[in-house]
């Protein structure tokens, strides 16, 4: 018996080579013609995308370690103001080491101190925008408030703010409040929008359509209609202040400035 013949592939020849790649080259072209007609569409979606990231990031934390608390702690430490304390640390320390660490690790998304808007220290340009920038929020908010309560009248525009803390007696709870009310949140809440979001969204799209991304986020995450208008025209006030120095200094202020009014205002002695 004859032993049959391996047949071997032929060869490209040069010509066809070529072909070849001018047809890689056809589709690569033609998908970055795509790509560019369709820029904005392609953008929108991203932005969206990196804001539900945040916002999901946020509210899975505290749903999962809410949980975890409920089912290994008593019902007297799940309501006691140092739970909130160190609830508060958790979630935000959590929060914010995923929106960052995540997308660094896995996409290669590095982000610096320039992005953050973390560059240098405060400054007294940062000093003398934040009480400007927050009064010109509370006025805009106010218009905003009044403009929608007649649009929507049924909604309780005169709710209290939950803050998750509450009957405050001892010094020591009045000092755990404030730093997580006025110092902590503030902090972390500017990095994670006015900083980490922000500057990816600036990045790709100019200041506007990154401002109202931003604001509509971090009013959506407050989850109180009153609250909500409120915390909005702030941010748009924040942006604004970073887009301006470059920093987030001036929002933090603002944020802190505008916490501390509300404390005094929930928890005077």
């Amino acid at each position: 018996m004859t032993e049959a013949k391996k047949t071997v592939p032929a060869k490209k020849t040069n010509s066809a080579k070529k072909s070849d790649k001018k047809v890689e080259r056809g589709r690569l072209a033609a998908i970055n013609d795509w790509l560019e007609k369709h820029k904005k569409v392609s953008t929108t979606l991203w932005a969206i995308g990196i804001a539900a990231w945040v916002g999901i990031v946020l509210f899975s934390v505290q749903l999962i370690f809410i949980l975890i608390a409920r089912a290994v702690l008593p019902v007297e430490v799940l309501v006691s103001n140092w739970f909130s304390a160190v609830f508060s640390f958790v979630v935000y320390a959590a929060s914010l080491a995923i929106i960052i660490a995540v997308p660094w690790r896995f996409s290669k998304n590095k982000t610096t101190r320039d992005e953050l808007g973390l560059r240098g220290l405060p400054t007294w340009t940062d000093v003398l925008l934040a009480p400007i920038g927050l009064i010109i929020s509370l006025i805009v908010a106010a218009a905003l408030t009044a403009l929608l309560m007649l649009v929507l009248p049924n909604i309780d525009w005169q709710q209290t703010q939950e803050v998750g803390f509450s009957g405050l007696y001892a010094i020591g709870d009045y000092i755990a409040a404030f730093v997580c009310l006025v110092v902590l949140a503030p902090v972390v809440e500017e990095i994670m929008f006015r900083g980490w979001l922000y500057g990816k969204l600036r990045v790709r799209m100019s200041a506007l359509p990154a401002i109202l991304i931003t604001s509509v986020l971090f009013g959506i995450m407050h989850g109180q209609m009153n609250v909500g208008v409120v915390v909005f025209a702030m941010s748009v006030a924040m942006c604004i202040s970073r887009e301006l120095t470059g920093t987030i200094w001036a929002g933090i202020l603002i944020h802190m400035i505008k916490n501390g009014i509300a404390f005094y205002f929930l928890f005077r002695m």
